[in-house]
């Protein structure tokens, strides 16, 4: 299947702003020009549920994990990669008490949304009764009969060994279903290599496949995360990151506005601007967040309600001290998180797919949610922090 076709691209010539190569050369005198957003009938259905999401001290729960990645997971303890098995360890993040105090949205993968508990409680419904917006990763998708993926990241033709993402076709359809299930917004993770360059090609092509995603789920009611992730791999430092960071960002949002992808009702998912997870040089918590923010704030409007950071691979008290140290002053957006791996890893390891260790790993997912949600707040102290919740997780060309 070939790559989308994109429009041609903004270029950035020293300070200058970008160029829209599609603007007519000659024009004519000023007038005005109505400028046309368009989200289907869910407008201001969409607003409300990325403000939702984005509510104070509040942030995401990922557990959108293929069920290949989840099974690898599970493996780490000792468990079969089973049906039963990937409800059971669902069963316990969801039904955790009290956990809507801290995590506002949980982004499930396609069986878990159909799933219920074993008391045939619908997820869904366990999550709206903690005030839990549902969401639903899109960008891939397993047909469980067939066991085969049939969507996500895929080799870029004329790249440098680049990834592109699938599955535009049929998402309006899939996204309108996922609306009626309960789900009220949606992910696509796309990724951008730095090691591999990154070429313009992927750049631009990341940039126009998360823009027509996005435009394509709000016509669907659902609330678009959008997530060019900038992979740790690497050795590079940190300057580096910066600079490919906004080149990315850049083009997100000028393929946004072609789109007609309304602002207000989106939700942004980043890598943290870090150094290569390779580079001789670690950076404090106060280095990483002055070089994100100094990205953001030169290239997210502050019509966009919410950034909800990755962690990529981040020990668990890394990303929250780094999310902590982002928070120490205003900024013109939630700022939060949305983690996966460092939220689950402490609780998997407390689990050990015993359920007598549920109540236990319960409590272990609370201490995770309620740390960044202190860091948040701009509040969070690492004193007390155990040993398991400081180790890296990095894996070098890590997939979903």
């Amino acid at each position: 299947m070939a790559a989308a076709t994109a429009p041609p691209s903004t270029q950035w010539i020293g300070n200058r702003k970008p160029l829209n190569r599609g603007a007519a050369l000659v024009r004519a005198a000023p007038r005005r020009v109505a400028v046309s957003v368009r989200a289907g009938g869910y407008s201001d259905e969409l607003v409300q549920t990325a403000k939702s999401v984005a509510s104070p001290g509040r942030g995401i729960l990922a557990i959108d994990e293929s069920n290949a990645t989840c099974g690898k997971r599970l493996a780490s303890i000792g468990l079969d990669n089973t049906e039963p098995n990937r409800q059971a360890y669902r069963q316990l993040l969801l039904t955790t008490p009290g956990l809507g105090e801290y995590i506002s949205g949980a982004i499930l993968f396609e069986e878990t949304l159909y799933q219920s508990t074993v008391d045939g409680e619908r997820f869904v419904d366990c999550l709206r009764k903690e005030k839990i917006m549902p969401g639903i990763k899109v960008d891939k998708v397993t047909d469980f009969k067939a066991g085969f993926t049939l969507k996500g990241l895929t080799p870029l033709p004329g790249s440098n060994n680049e990834s592109w993402c699938q599955g535009l076709d049929g998402l309006a359809s899939r996204c309108a279903e996922y609306y009626k299930q309960g789900a009220r917004f949606a992910k696509w993770r796309t990724v951008v290599s730095i090691p591999c360059g990154p070429s313009a090609l992927a750049v631009k092509e990341a940039a126009w496949g998360l823009a027509r995603y996005a435009a394509i789920a709000q016509d669907n009611g659902l609330v678009p995360i959008v997530e060019p992730e900038i992979l740790l791999d690497g050795d590079h430092p940190i300057e580096r990151t910066l600079e490919v960071a906004e080149k990315v960002w850049a083009e997100v949002f000028f393929y946004l506005a072609e789109n007609n992808v309304l602002f207000e009702g989106i939700l942004l998912k980043p890598s943290m601007v870090t150094p290569g997870a390779e580079h001789k040089e670690k950076a404090s918590p106060e280095t990483i967040a002055k070089y994100t923010l100094t990205m953001l704030k030169r290239r997210v409007p502050p019509a966009v309600p919410g950034i909800m950071f990755l962690s990529g691979g981040q020990s668990e008290v890394e990303a929250t001290l780094n999310l902590n140290a982002m928070n120490q002053a205003p900024n013109p957006w939630h700022v939060s998180f949305s983690y996966a791996r460092a939220l689950q890893n402490t609780v998997l390891k407390t689990w050990q797919g015993r359920p007598e260790n549920v109540e236990a790993a319960q409590k272990s997912l609370l201490v995770r949610a309620k740390a960044n949600s202190l860091a948040q707040l701009g509040r969070y102290d690492a004193d007390g922090e155990s040993d398991e919740a400081k180790k890296g997780m990095f894996v070098k060309g890590y997939t979903y």
